[in-house]
């Protein structure tokens, strides 16, 4: 009775340590899915500020005749 009992420890143990390193691979991943969501979303806001830059004016011409025009 003696190992039987020891072998249902030894197995019930094995299955909490899985249980755990699955639940530590969750949050990882979890984390990660956070980290790649910040990520784009700051890519997104780099790229409309680039797209921006190349539709300012060039000079302070170019400023002053979009003021005359009404465009800016």
């Amino acid at each position: 009775m003696g190992r039987a009992a020891l072998r249902y420890g030894v197995t019930a143990l094995a299955i909490l340590m899985f249980l755990l390193a699955l639940r530590r691979s969750g949050e990882r991943a979890g984390r990660m899915v956070e980290k790649l969501e910040a990520m784009e979303k700051a890519n997104d806001i780099q790229r409309r500020m680039l797209e921006a830059a190349t539709r300012r004016p060039r000079s302070r011409d170019d400023l002053a005749q979009r003021l005359r025009g009404g465009r800016f």
